[in-house]
């Protein structure tokens, strides 16, 4: 989902759009299709806006576009091209149908239906994490309201949450929750449903949650993993006092893990604390 400042780095538009940091640079240096704006540190910040048109862009070259032909053309013609060249087979056609209708009751049965269609796991990483990326990028065009941005989070939470409590497996535990003042928790939930799938017993705390009380539920429950997540790097920033003991006060047994795009600019600090960052925790400590 979208940071509260509306910014991406480099890595989180790779990401995003496919595209390689190099061939992102190079675009930039040869074509202008972007102006990134620079952060003190010198690194790239890109409005979601042009997020939005870097995938539209990398949609129209993998159907077979070549980037010298797409140069120059107007914003709006590059983005209504790749959004005709979307694959009708995606269930996020009919999802974003139902979203832009505020039509609640069919946007929980098609949820319903992915779900129970792919699982947990495979709703999550097919249907949720893609999802999210079309709903920012619509806002981000001004396509759709943040009402309708807000239903689907309700929905999507919603199933990803009943998902979660449902199935309870013998592998080690995973407690979790989102940094106070983060309330975004797509990509939290959809990587914790990947991780159940994984066999992990997975316990959420939910959004907004003091580092303290996390600390305080680890010595209850004395999970495997600890974790924290973070869609905002300045939420992490704000949260660097307590984070910095955050390891030292769980069980001796307890892997304290951080996640989220958030974390990056932070991770080498973090990890001097103690943490280990996004799915290293748990690649280490597989069930």
């Amino acid at each position: 989902m979208i940071r509260s400042d509306g910014s991406y780095e480099i890595h989180e538009v790779a990401e995003l759009t496919g595209l390689a940091p190099a061939r992102l640079r190079a675009w930039e240096r040869r074509y202008e299709l972007v102006r990134p704006q620079r952060m003190p540190n010198g690194y790239r910040a890109y409005s979601a806006g042009q997020v939005a048109l870097l995938r539209a862009f990398a949609r129209l070259i993998e159907a077979g576009e070549r980037i010298g032909d797409l140069v120059g053309r107007p914003e709006s013609e590059v983005l209504a091209r790749a959004e005709a060249r979307a694959p009708d087979e995606s269930p996020h056609a009919t999802l974003l149908e139902a979203l832009r209708a505020f039509d609640r009751e069919r946007l929980e049965i098609l949820v319903a239906q992915q779900l129970s269609l792919r699982g947990l796991g495979g709703f999550a990483r097919e249907v949720v994490l893609p999802l999210a990326q079309e709903v920012g990028d619509l806002w981000a065009q001004g396509k759709i309201p943040i009402a309708a941005e807000h239903l689907a989070s309700e929905v999507v939470l919603h199933a990803l949450k009943g998902g979660l409590r449902m199935a309870r497996g013998g592998g080690p535990l995973l407690v979790s929750g989102c940094l106070p003042c983060e309330r975004h928790e797509w990509g939290l939930l959809a990587t914790l449903a990947i991780l159940q799938e994984d066999g992990w017993r997975v316990q959420y705390l939910g959004p907004d949650l003091p580092v303290a009380e996390l600390a305080e539920a680890a010595w209850k429950l004395s999970p495997a993993v600890a974790a924290l997540s973070s869609s905002d790097a300045e939420i992490v920033r704000a949260n660097l006092p307590a984070l910095s003991t955050f390891p030292g006060k769980l069980p001796p047994s307890t892997v304290a893990a951080i996640g989220g795009r958030g974390v990056e600019p932070h991770a080498k600090l973090l990890r001097r604390h103690g943490f280990r960052i996004g799915r290293e925790a748990f690649t280490r400590a597989a069930p």
